[in-house]
């Protein structure tokens, strides 16, 4: 960083500023660790002839909780793609099946907000498509935090549920799908070239559940990429200017990750791939006729289903990472 030319590539100067930062933090981690293992170790040299159940319980808590943050670390050493360390943008689709979809895709989103909210992300909720009668069609959420993209990369994917269904007077059960959809949120500064031409761009008023309008004035907006028929909707804001400055980007974001796609797949060419339809899925939720959590990736599971759909994920989480 004293090189006097440092600065002139900003962008270059930004990647080696945002990894010492990321190094600096590593560092803390592992000294606060280092220090806490000290301290307990002196503590049990002190303490090694005496049978106080109190004190050896409270050492047991903060011997386990190291053990948590130092396995924590290791995983953090698995981040390291390009993109890992970048904010995501989360989206959730429903699958076929009208009420019973949207309302899995609901019970999804509610289960990565609490993950989230309990690890200290923070949450920006840009587009949401509600169900004709329960839960939504569609949501498209930013997530903001230090390695939001490594950490959720791999939940992306189609999600099944098997229920009794809550809908059904005959009370049989349903399987319902929905799509996770995980997309590094990229800087503005990307060279990402659009073509104004290549835009449709679409001006109405935002809605709440049930139709419900939401602002008086037209201010949600939706923009078509003609080329490629991706489409982006945002409503977040009341201000029109900053709906379409908030599409703009998630459409840059979205640009991008269809070249990396493309390059993926051109590795993934030499390799034996099956085909992925609603059937071969991400993970499994079975809550009838037995209880079951199952990741077809990374083969991790739990019968605890109630606790997975509450936010607990996080093991998942780190298979996921890990496999």
């Amino acid at each position: 960083m004293n090189d006097i030319n440092f600065w002139n590539d900003k962008e270059k100067a930004d990647e080696v500023i945002k990894e010492a930062s990321n190094i600096k933090s590593t560092i803390e981690k592992i000294t606060i660790i280092k220090n806490n293992l000290d301290t307990n170790i002196e503590t049990l040299e002190i303490l090694k002839d005496e049978e106080d159940p109190e004190i050896l319980e409270l050492l047991n808590k903060d011997l386990d909780k190291l053990t948590k943050d130092i396995e924590l670390l290791k995983i953090e050493t698995y981040l390291n793609g390009k993109y890992d360390s970048c904010n995501c943008i989360l989206e959730i689709h429903s699958g076929a099946g009208g009420t019973e979809a949207c309302d899995w895709a609901e019970m999804l989103y509610r289960m990565y907000s609490r993950y989230l909210s309990r690890n200290n992300y923070i949450l920006d909720v840009l587009d949401t498509q509600y169900g004709e009668e329960v839960g939504i069609k569609s949501i498209s959420v930013l997530v903001k935090g230090k390695n939001a993209y490594g950490y959720l990369r791999h939940e992306q994917g189609i999600h099944r549920l098997v229920r009794i269904s809550p809908f059904d007077s005959n009370k049989r059960r349903h399987t319902s799908f929905a799509s996770v959809e995980i997309i590094p949120e990229l800087d503005n500064d990307i060279n990402i070239n659009i073509d104004e031409k290549d835009l449709k761009i679409d001006i109405y008023r935002s809605s709440g559940p049930g139709g419900q309008g939401v602002n008086t004035t037209d201010s949600a907006v939706r923009i078509t990429h003609l080329p490629t028929k991706i489409v982006v909707t945002c409503q977040n804001e009341r201000s029109q200017i900053k709906n379409k400055e908030l599409a703009l980007n998630i459409l840059k974001s979205k640009l991008k990750n269809l070249e990396i796609e493309k390059q993926n797949n051109e590795i993934n060419s030499f390799k034996d791939s099956s085909s992925i339809g609603w059937g071969n899925g991400k993970r499994s939720y079975v809550m009838c006729p037995y209880t079951l959590v199952k990741d077809n990736e990374s083969g991790y599971e739990t019968s605890d289903v109630n606790k997975v759909l509450d936010g607990a994920i996080d093991e998942f989480i780190y298979h996921g990472i890990r496999s």
